[in-house]
């Protein structure tokens, strides 16, 4: 859960952290409760030793908002796994993507690929390939909504090697095409912290 050095600094590590907004809420609720941060970033806040403010202070602002304090090595794998996943899928380097995730996770993470699966898997009830797919499809609605490039595009830029591949994921996740949800305008995303072993049926609309 803390890490701790001589300068009488925590390290505190945080589940549910997956973008800048969750960024400025961390360090503003940890501020509220006395506390002096230093630095915040995605999954980990770095503050000043505080007397006064108690693990169960901390603990109850952020449950407050929707975070967690992680405890041990594998649950901080498991949220690096997350993170490195949901940063990968939203930067504008398709480059980068094309790569098996696998090879980039195990680089990133500095562990087996194998180690990394198994511990996603025991703690998440879901298989490491299967939250990546479910991702993608979040992402993918994301661009689909903005409008801004045509399905052919948004499958390369989610490291697709075809648009047809691209397609059948995506329906297979939420029961239509990629030119339906958006012609149709079908907008039904999942916020990405919370995207677990879910399958969207729609079944109204096939």
């Amino acid at each position: 859960m803390v890490d701790t050095d001589c300068e009488q600094l925590l390290t505190l590590h945080i589940k549910n952290m997956v973008c800048p907004r969750c960024i400025k809420v961390v360090r503003d609720e940890l501020q509220t409760i006395g506390l002096t941060v230093k630095e915040v970033v995605l999954g980990r806040a770095i503050v000043h030793r505080t007397e006064g403010v108690s693990w169960e202070d901390i603990r109850q602002v952020l449950g407050n908002n929707g975070f967690d304090l992680i405890q041990d090595d594998e649950s901080k794998l498991v949220e690096q796994t997350k993170l490195v996943i949901i940063n990968l899928l939203y930067q504008e380097n398709p480059e980068q993507i094309t790569s098996t995730i696998s090879q980039y996770l195990a680089h990133v993470l500095n562990r087996d690929y194998t180690y990394i699966s198994a511990t996603f898997k025991a703690s998440e009830k879901i298989p490491l390939s299967r939250y990546v797919i479910l991702q993608k499809v979040e992402r993918a609605k994301e661009l689909l909504e903005y409008n801004e490039r045509n399905v052919s595009e948004i499958a390369g830029l989610l490291g697709y090697k075809s648009v047809q591949h691209f397609s059948a994921q995506f329906k297979e996740i939420t029961g239509i095409c990629p030119l339906r949800y958006r012609n149709q305008q079908l907008y039904q995303r999942q916020p990405i912290c919370a995207i677990q072993n879910l399958k969207e049926t729609l079944s109204e609309l096939k």
